[in-house]
Order: structure tokens, then C-alpha cells, then sequence
């Protein structure tokens, strides 16, 4: 039970960093190749749960914190022209939120910029929760089944920081960054584009 808490602890504060934590699937990966006899479903269950609320309350704190306290009040007008968009289209938040949750791409970028438009975070924690429970599933059962067949070296497991990490970490910041300086705003309004594709 102690460990339980202990792995949702970890997972629940790496998805609260804002940026450069390892992915949590990489670190569920090693505890299933590690221990191939765990049950994968639980162990997906304890990962899903605890990043969904660490990324919700890093949404939040984005909020609370950068919105409130670092931003303009010009700024904020620019992120709100983006929510008024994603307030028509709930469908197709949900559906954005449920296809991240399956992609290997970082989300931390993603909550940060929907926290700073303030809104309701409901919306999106049970699509990405239900993404991330199957993609956390696949990747323990995966490693549990290398580990049953293969013999790799701890060091090779644990490596995370590869040049795809860092790319995209830095791609998907500065996407945030002109999420809040007005370029994908101003293009969302001007264009009348779905904001899905302002995105890409």
C-alpha cells in the first residue's frame, strides 16, 4: 500500500512540473520491466489517476499564478479571444484532449496554455484520463513482456533525456509562449480558423 502511494506521489509531482520532467509512461515502462509480475491495469490506474490531477492542478496553478499575477491585462485579452473560441467548441476540446493523451508528445504544454484561459477544468481531465489509462497500459504491459524475454541494461531503460525529449519541450513551450503574445490569437480571430489548427 506504502508503495502505491508512493508511485502516485512521484507521478502526481512530475506532472506538475512544468517542463523537462521525464513522461510518465517512461517511468511506469521501468517499474514494469523491473517488476513484471505487477499488475499492469493497477498500476496504469494509480499512473492515469495521478497525472490527470497533476496535470489539472498544474492548469490551475497556471491560472492562478502566470495569468494572474505575470500577465498583462492586454495579454489576457489576447487569451481570451482563444477561450471564447473553445467555449463554442467542447466537443472538439474533448476530442483534442483524448487524442494528445494517446500521442507520445508532452502534455505539459497543453494544460498550461488551456489553464491560462481559466477554463472549466472538468471538461477535459476525463478524456485525457481515459487516454492516458489505455496508453499507460500498453507501455506496462510492453515492458513487462520485454522483460520476461530480454535482458537490457538498467541505464539503457532509465534514459530519457534523448534530442526528441528536449525538441519537443522546447517546440511546445513556444507555442505557449505565442499562445500568450497575441500570434495564435490574433490568427484564430482574423481567420476564423478552429483552434485545433491554429495549434498545429
Amino acid at each position: 500500500m506504502l508503495s502505491q502511494f508512493v508511485l502516485f506521489a512521484i507521478i502526481f509531482v512530475l506532472n506538475l512540473i512544468p517542463a523537462f520532467a521525464p513522461p510518465t509512461w517512461l517511468v511506469l515502462s521501468v517499474i514494469g520491466f523491473n517488476h513484471p509480475d505487477s499488475s499492469p491495469l493497477l498500476l496504469a490506474l494509480i499512473g492515469a489517476t495521478a497525472a490527470t490531477l497533476g496535470r489539472l492542478s498544474l492548469a490551475k496553478l497556471s491560472c492562478l499564478i502566470v495569468r494572474q499575477r505575470f500577465l498583462s491585462n492586454h495579454t489576457r485579452q489576447n487569451i481570451d479571444i482563444v477561450k471564447t473560441r473553445l467555449e463554442h467548441q467542447q466537443g472538439l476540446t474533448c476530442s483534442v484532449f483524448l487524442l494528445y493523451a494517446f500521442s507520445p508528445l508532452p502534455s505539459n504544454s497543453l494544460f498550461i496554455a488551456y489553464g491560462l484561459t481559466g477554463l472549466d477544468l472538468r471538461l477535459v481531465a476525463l478524456p485525457f484520463f481515459f487516454g492516458r489509462f489505455l496508453t499507460y497500459t500498453f507501455w506496462i504491459v510492453t515492458a513487462s513482456e520485454v522483460a520476461h524475454h530480454v535482458i537490457l541494461e538498467s541505464a539503457s531503460v532509465g534514459a530519457y533525456m534523448s534530442v526528441y525529449f528536449v525538441v519537443t519541450q522546447l517546440l511546445l513551450l513556444s507555442i505557449v509562449y505565442l499562445f500568450t503574445k497575441n500570434r495564435l490569437a490574433s490568427v484564430v480571430s482574423r481567420q476564423n480558423i478552429p483552434v485545433d489548427e491554429a495549434l498545429a
